[in-house]
């Protein structure tokens, strides 16, 4: 299977890497309105693919994605000086409408994979502007969210962060809800199984745990300037379930008709993931703190993709 990356920075860059070293898909091209930076990423990667796969890597122009099946979106501007969060959007979502025409163009049929951030909301002008249907416009969502997570409870408990089922739900940011009543560790509930190796969930445990989930991207950030591995390999991952047509489990972002009450607004959930995209919703069952705060979440993004001109 052929993956496009429009956007070869370090998200980019690190799901190209990410991609190539798994061996999942058979050739990875970057493209990136800066030349020479595509080139240098995709000759980087390249050179670490005889060491673990077949993959080929290359850089391209829009015209090189012809035949991919997904299509990632990592383009974007950075944030002026003074400038507000709805200006930003407005500069993004001009950048967005140039690069999903030229992706389309030459892809018509790809998936769409959103990369840049705020993801939830560029997901949802993504939709606007190519006319796709909802489920071929997947955001990474809070995939990440919910692997910090998973790897922080795998922590607590000594086990491995995949026999942890737990999600983090609504937007990627500040409102995100990590869903604690439906955790499990294994068959058990997170309670029991607490319970039984001697490691107990106190208030003080889920408190710091929320805290390393909620505000790890900004203690990564003060400390080398940007997030990017952990994205890449969860962008890698989602492809994965495409290229394999794995109906897998995976909490994505998508334009959702109705959630907790708001309509017409993107936020992750999980969702069942395969060949054509996003196959089925699986709303989980949560306790009414949790579905006030899902609400709460939903309607922030909601009014913020409204007041986004395009």
């Amino acid at each position: 299977m052929k993956v496009g990356i429009v956007g070869a920075g370090m998200v980019g860059s690190s799901a190209g890497y990410a991609l190539a070293v798994m061996g999942t898909v058979s050739s990875v091209v970057l493209v990136d309105r800066n030349a020479e930076l595509a080139i240098a990423q995709a000759e980087d990667i390249a050179h670490a693919v005889p060491f673990m796969s077949s993959c080929v890597v290359e850089a391209g122009e829009y015209d090189q994605l012809a035949g991919a099946s997904v299509v990632i979106l990592a383009a974007g501007v950075s944030q002026k000086p003074g400038e507000t969060r709805l200006a930003l959007l407005e500069r993004n979502a001009a950048v967005f409408r140039d690069v999903v025409g030229n992706v389309l163009r030459v892809a018509p049929d790809a998936i769409l994979l959103i990369a840049s951030n705020p993801v939830d909301i560029m997901t949802q002008i993504t939709v606007r502007l190519s006319g796709l249907p909802a489920a071929r416009v997947i955001g990474s969502g809070t995939i990440l969210d919910t692997a910090r997570f998973r790897s922080l409870l795998g922590r607590h408990l000594g086990i491995s962060p995949q026999s942890v089922h737990a999600y983090v739900l609504g937007e990627h940011g500040d409102s995100e809800v990590l869903a604690w009543s439906n955790a499990r560790a294994g068959s058990l509930s997170l309670a029991g199984f607490a319970a039984q190796v001697g490691s107990a969930i106190t208030a003080d445990v889920r408190a710091r745990i929320d805290d390393g989930v909620r505000n790890a991207a900004y203690k990564i950030i003060k400390g080398k300037g940007a997030t990017y591995y952990g994205i890449g390999a969860g962008l890698a991952r989602i492809v994965k379930a495409i290229a394999q047509d794995q109906q897998e489990v995976l909490t994505v972002s998508m334009v959702n008709r109705e959630i907790e009450g708001v309509a017409d607004v993107a936020l992750s959930i999980p969702r069942v993931i395969g060949a054509k995209g996003i196959v089925t919703d699986l709303f989980p069952d949560l306790d009414a703190e949790e579905s006030a705060a899902l609400h709460r979440s939903a309607a922030l993004l909601k009014e913020t993709v409204e007041a986004v001109s395009l």
